[in-house]
């Protein structure tokens, strides 16, 4: 059961339901922290090191510090890890209890660390497609961080459930921005392309692992800035994440992309993304 759950919270092992914090925790009341997702292919972490670096440059860009070293962070996940599942790690620090609320940053104050490990649930439309609709992407300037205030990711993703829809693409000043939730992927005139890295998105650890598989198996790949004109007329979309790997995309805004199916490319490159997957 969930509440038996084991742990790691400050430099413990408990049950799930032993696990607290303080109500003054920065990252209760001001969202001062940052998280990670890991994914877990049966007992392996999944590109770890690119991971851990995405971490150090989150808490970087708020300006906490690593409480701990790469291999430090190793040790802390492994008992969590179960070798016959597929799992994700996810980690939170916040900027830790502070002796009372002040926007400033409080000296001297150690982080609060907690990490837990769960299973990776099987995502409707996995391999069928999902539907996605585009709005207007209302977050701040630092999409490239981390954080854990993701009230507006929230708000954006909720909005597009309320649609009956399985995603957000978001639209910044007339180009594709990511998803609520993921990074985004056109085909268009064979060509595969995604928005570069910049501060309005985050650096997809997923991503970046389709952009090498695309150019080692030939394939042409672009991170260029793509506009809502072409988002509508490409020939597929898929949005991407840690836990939900690849998606396609079958209709856009109550439109079918194409002919409403996964495309082929989609077909190929998740069949290269699965054997890459078994091959590390």
């Amino acid at each position: 059961m969930m509440e038996n759950k084991t742990v790691y919270l400050n430099n413990q092992y408990l049950p799930l339901a032993d696990a607290k914090i303080s109500v003054l925790d920065r990252g209760f009341l001001f969202g001062d922290g940052v998280y990670e997702v890991i994914p877990s292919y049966y007992g392996k972490l999944f590109h770890l090191q690119d991971h851990l670096q995405r971490l150090e440059n989150s808490l970087s860009g708020i300006r906490l510090t690593n409480p701990y070293s790469r291999k430090q962070w190793q040790a802390i996940f492994a008992p969590l890890l179960d070798a016959s599942k597929n799992q994700y790690i996810y980690l939170q620090i916040t900027r830790g209890v502070a002796p009372k609320r002040d926007h400033s940053f409080p000296e001297d104050t150690a982080p609060t660390v907690f990490v837990m490990c769960s299973d990776i649930a099987p995502f409707a439309g996995q391999n069928t497609g999902i539907k996605a609709v585009t709005i207007d992407d209302s977050r701040w300037q630092f999409c490239n961080l981390k954080t854990i205030a993701l009230l507006a990711n929230i708000l954006h993703r909720q909005n597009a459930l309320d649609q009956g829809s399985g995603e957000a693409i978001l639209i910044k000043d007339g180009t594709v921005s990511e998803g609520a939730a993921s990074n985004v992927f056109v085909v268009i005139d064979d060509i595969l392309a995604t928005p570069p890295k910049d501060n309005t998105i985050l650096p997809g650890i997923t991503r970046d692992v389709i952009i090498d598989i695309a150019k080692q198996n030939g394939m042409t790949c672009r991170e260029a800035p793509i506009s809502l004109t072409q988002l509508q007329t490409a020939r597929e979309i898929w949005v991407t994440s840690s836990t939900r790997e690849i998606v396609p995309v079958i209709e856009l805004d109550g439109q079918p992309v194409a002919d409403g199916k996964p495309g082929p490319t989609w077909r190929l490159m998740n069949q290269l993304f699965q054997t890459y997957k078994q091959s590390l």
